[in-house]
């Protein structure tokens, strides 16, 4: 096995990275030039050269993808858990990624990136075809890898190879890995088949393991763990199924917003009981005709004694039927017309039920049918008068919303790349399982190549999504500021998990379309998560807007 591994991998690595980020300068200043000629970036230029800006935005993720897959292989290296498999993974990532970067990223199924979409000429390529570059790419994206990497893929395993985490993590990795497979995973595919909100006896164990409550300070009832952790566990639960996985975000986002921003009387109010799981959150933001911008929010709170009337329509709700509390983007300044006017408000409301879902004086609304993502369903939401104390202000001040809910972003996309990763592997693992059951002309269809190509494909993206992942969540537990690492790394595992489930639809063949295999619902699944939490569009268009502001430093 060794004979297929380059030599001296990891310092082959290195070189390549070298050739990796000098080309990716070169494309930094090329686009530039165009879209910042003076120095600032100019609205009309990011759009009529969208692909160019959006194609940096994929080229700085590729090439930071790479970088924490390097990083990884050091510290496995210094502490002796760099075996044959890891090897064989980091070998194949540099392979492919840097054969995308030479020859196209691909930005969705049928848009790539190509040096000449970033002003690069052939000086540039030759310069980044470096001896290290060339033997990356040969050895990388040989047959000879990928069967070698092949014959380490095994059911049922946590990860295919180490993922690079401590002790502490591996044991919390291994928690909810057992509880999700026992408890979610033999009855997911009928919640998705018969749009079944997720059980609530199931909402109370996750209460009881402490999901709900897991980055929140000890003081309020929390864990007070690590981003990293939150990831792991949101790995696992998303594993078993999307919805569960997905379940502990509203938690996170109003427990971010009221540690980051509350009054403490509002701190000790909400955040114990939304860590025990006995509030359950729903995030109230988008609206019909704003979408992404969520800065001309036009839904209105008129303050009237002790209470805000709420007048508006929301939409895109998830799981507002069942949810206890509402953290609800409001205009409070009537005359204002962008993001200044905004505020947030912690609204409770009564728990509703499939019949009414909304039994309270000044809502109403109704379900929006979905392709995947069940088990706690989305609904608008139509508000004429309802009533919000004021106390419930959050911070107490007006028109601070929009500066509060930014501040969650970096956690939720962080934890949206999780996600994505989860059901990545649970592509993997429906597809290896398929693989290895299925048999034609004698053989498991694993033994053929092409099948078992894609199940190592899938191993080796899900590997460099969780390090890029990994590593935005240690940017956020360090306290640096990391909307750039947590856009790219939502970027990645989105495109991942897609690319997983449509292949292992592939594998399953004519019973990847039908509705008895789970497969049908992983694809599902997999496809919301480009969308939400910043389509990827958007996401390139907001990492592009970094890299070209930032380009001097």
């Amino acid at each position: 096995m060794q004979s297929v591994i380059v030599p001296h991998l990891v310092a082959r690595c290195d070189e390549a990275m070298l050739s990796c980020e000098g080309l990716f300068a070169a494309a930094k200043a090329r686009v530039a030039a165009r879209l910042a000629p003076d120095g600032v970036l100019q609205r009309d230029a990011l759009v009529r050269e969208q692909r160019a800006a959006h194609g940096l935005a994929w080229l700085a993720t590729t090439v930071e993808a790479l970088r924490q897959m390097a990083r990884w292989a050091h510290a496995l290296e210094r502490a002796n858990r760099l075996g044959d498999v890891e090897r064989l993974i980091l070998q194949a990532a540099f392979g492919e990624y840097l054969a995308q970067i030479a020859g196209g990223i691909p930005m969705s199924q049928s848009e790539f990136v190509r040096p000449s979409d970033l002003w690069l000429d052939g000086e540039n390529m030759d310069e980044f075809h470096a001896d290290a570059v060339k033997e990356l790419i040969a050895l990388g994206t040989h047959a000879g890898t990928r069967a070698a990497l092949a014959s380490h893929l095994v059911a049922g395993a946590m990860t295919v190879g180490d993922a690079g985490l401590d002790e502490t993590m591996g044991l919390v990795r291994g928690q909810f890995f057992r509880f999700a497979q026992q408890k979610v995973a033999p009855h997911a595919h009928q919640w998705h088949l018969k749009d079944e909100l997720i059980p609530l006896e199931i909402i109370a164990q996750m209460g009881s393991l402490g999901v709900f409550g897991l980055t929140v300070p000890p003081q309020y009832g929390g864990a007070g763990l690590s981003m990293t952790a939150l990831c792991v566990v949101s790995e696992e639960l998303s594993r078993a199924y999307l919805g569960v996985g997905s379940l502990g975000t509203r938690s996170q986002i109003a427990a971010e917003l009221i540690l980051g921003s509350g009054t403490k009387e509002q701190r000790e109010r909400w955040l114990p009981r939304i860590a025990s799981g006995e509030l359950l959150p729903a995030a109230v933001f988008t609206e019909p005709d704003a979408g992404s911008d969520l800065g001309s929010a036009r839904t209105r709170a008129v303050r009237q004694g002790g209470v805000y009337k709420i007048y508006g329509n929301k939409t895109w709700i998830t799981h507002a039927a069942r949810a206890d509390l509402m953290t609800l983007l409001v205009r409070t300044d009537p005359a204002s017309t962008d993001y200044r006017g905004l505020s947030l408000l912690i609204a409770e409301k009564p728990r509703g039920s499939a019949a009414d879902p909304f039994p309270a004086p000044g809502m109403k609304g109704g379900e929006i049918a979905v392709l995947g993502y069940r088990g706690m369903k989305e609904y608008e939401i139509a508000f004429d008068g309802f009533e919000v104390p004021v106390e419930n202000l959050l911070g107490l001040d007006e028109g601070h919303g929009f500066k509060q809910l930014m501040g969650t972003f970096e956690a939720a996309r962080i934890q949206t790349a999780a996600r994505a990763i989860g059901v990545a592997a649970s592509a993997l693992d429906a597809g290896l399982r398929y693989a290895l059951d299925r048999h034609q002309s004698g053989s498991a269809i694993f033994e053929f190549p092409r099948v078992a190509d894609k199940l190592v494909a899938m191993a080796v993206e899900i590997a460099v999504a969780r390090q890029l992942t990994y590593f935005a969540a240690r940017e956020r537990d360090d306290g640096r500021r990391c909307d750039l690492e947590a856009g790219m790394a939502k970027l990645l595992a989105a495109r991942t998990a897609w690319s997983a489930a449509d292949n292992a639809v592939q594998v399953h063949g004519g019973n990847g379309f039908a509705l008895e295999y789970p497969v049908s619902r992983i694809l599902c699944d997999a496809r919301i998560l480009n969308i939400f939490e910043g389509a990827a569009e958007i996401q390139a268009e907001v990492i592009a807007r970094r890299l070209l502001e930032e380009r001097g430093n």
